[in-house]
């Protein structure tokens, strides 16, 4: 926030008074008008500086809130595990781009509405909206180191306050504000715009292309198969996909070539689209845990509905053969970057309904069922380490560990995006295919592993994409449970 300064009096937009709605459309309205109001007078104020006078006052502009009292202890439809608060009190967030969460937010103030009878009050919050975050999101302005004529910004703008931009409400360290509200939501509006700048930064799209359902990825020739899946979908009018975007915000419709992509992003995206964000999006997160952690710390601003690994790993018995399949039904966190944020000794469970999806999406693509499904597929723990190179170290000590944990495969992300999965309440789930085995002799070789990828990752991509969609059709409740809910949660999914 902007310090103090008498010299500068404050300048800010018409503020409205905080208004009562029983209408979702009409409070999903009021908080589009508030935030388009505050930003559009933030921008023109930094053009106004940047193209004139020493300016005379200071600028600020807050976000819109949504903010809900209740005082009864009468219970409500507990059914679905988000929707309602958990006792009476003043709950609250702060909203940002509500164009962007439009379908989001009617849904979840719809439910508040109706399960506790009381109407939502929407006006502007205390919190400032940072520069940054007012600027259009294509770079075309973007924020000058220096200083306006004679004025350093950070005099005049309020810009990022990395003290409360952080995961507190989502860690379960920060369930009330002084003044006794409690959090409506996980993500304040200051952290959701933090990760929106960042997925434009690390993927080279924009936030609004993501679909509800994510796959993850640590090898292009995924992306290039999900293209040439994305060609035949968009030429199929049953298939229900209209718009292909890759990198670049580069979109592609039925009939069109899709051009190799060629990006120098972290993360590339990919995003295959239905309507109301029901498609599939494909992000090629690289290698190793900081990245995995990095793609789904942003990523569930969005609130997407189920996020899967589709990915290679070492197989760690002797029975597997390479090209084999490996269900997790559990993790083993070695690679340790999410330890100050959930510990250790938090399980990390593996959710029926997605793990029936993969095993159901294995037997239809491969065409095996029942036990001969074994032939094939191996549901077991999968180890997740930070050390790519962890079989030139001295091998006692992990492959004690690995024993002991009953793991069948190893690899760099899983656990990780399983482990932050559940700390974001996305359900999560894991497929990977066994490209070599470390401790059998079978090393992954440049030869070898171009030809395994070849004649693995189009069936692999099929099988996930196939969970997906299967994912897709299931009731919000069933997919959205009370496992990944803790015992003081926000009312927003």
């Amino acid at each position: 926030m902007i310090p103090d300064d008498p010299a500068l009096p404050l300048l800010m937009p018409v503020q409205h008074a905080p208004e009562d709605f029983s209408d979702p459309d009409a409070a999903v309205a009021r908080l589009e008008m508030i935030y388009d109001e505050a930003t559009a007078f933030l921008r023109e104020q930094f053009q106004a500086i940047i193209t004139g006078p020493a300016p005379k006052h200071r600028a600020r502009a807050c976000y819109p809130e949504i903010r809900i009292t209740t005082r009864s202890y009468a219970r409500v439809d507990s059914r679905l595990s988000f929707g309602h608060v958990a006792e009476p009190g003043t709950y609250a967030t702060t909203i940002t781009r509500p164009d962007l969460f439009r379908n989001y937010l009617r849904q979840q103030i719809a439910l508040l509405i109706e399960n506790h009878g009381v109407a939502v009050t929407i006006g502007p919050s205390t919190t400032p909206i940072p520069l940054h975050f007012a600027l259009p999101a294509d770079g075309e302005v973007t924020v000058p180191d220096g200083s306006s004529p004679g004025v350093p910004l950070r005099d005049i703008f309020d810009v990022p306050d990395l003290a409360t931009t952080n995961d507190d409400i989502v860690n379960g360290y920060l369930m009330r504000d002084p003044d006794g509200t409690a959090p409506l939501a996980l993500f304040t509006a200051q952290r959701i715009d933090y990760s929106l700048a960042r997925l434009a930064h690390y993927t080279a799209t924009g936030a609004d292309h993501f679909q509800n359902h994510v796959l993850f990825t640590n090898y292009k020739f995924y992306v290039d198969e999900f293209a040439r899946y994305a060609e035949v979908a968009l030429a199929d009018p049953d298939a229900g996909y209209d718009e292909f975007i890759a990198p670049g915000n580069i979109a592609y419709r039925a009939g069109e070539a899709i051009a190799e992509s060629v990006t120098n992003s972290q993360m590339p995206a990919y995003h295959l689209k239905r309507p109301g964000g029901a498609g599939i999006t494909l992000v090629n997160i690289g290698v190793g845990p900081s990245n995995a952690k990095t793609a789904t710390d942003h990523i569930a601003v969005l609130r997407p509905h189920v996020w899967l690994m589709l990915g290679h790993c070492a197989g760690l018995r002797n029975s597997q053969s390479l090209g084999d399949y490996v269900l997790a039904h559990a993790y083993l966190r070695e690679d340790h970057v999410l330890d100050d944020d959930l510990p250790v000794w938090v399980p990390i469970p593996a959710l029926a309904e997605v793990q029936v999806a993969l095993e159901q999406a294995v037997a239809d693509v491969t065409e095996f069922s029942g036990y001969d499904l074994k032939r094939i597929m191996r549901t077991g723990t999968v180890a997740t380490i930070a050390n790519r190179n962890w079989e030139l170290r001295d091998q006692s000590g992990p492959v004690q560990r690995l024993s002991q944990s009953r793991a069948v495969a190893l690899d760099m992300e899983s656990a990780t995006i399983a482990a932050n999965g559940f700390r974001f309440r996305v359900p999560y789930g894991t497929l990977l295919c066994v490209s070599d085995k470390p401790l059998h002799g079978e090393l992954k070789l440049p030869g070898m592993a171009t030809e395994f990828y070849r004649s693995q990752v189009s069936r692999h991509l099929k099988i996930g994409i196939r969970a997906l969609e299967a994912l897709r059709d299931m009731p919000l409740d069933r997919l959205h449970s009370r496992k990944l809910r803790s015992f003081e949660e926000t009312a927003f999914l």
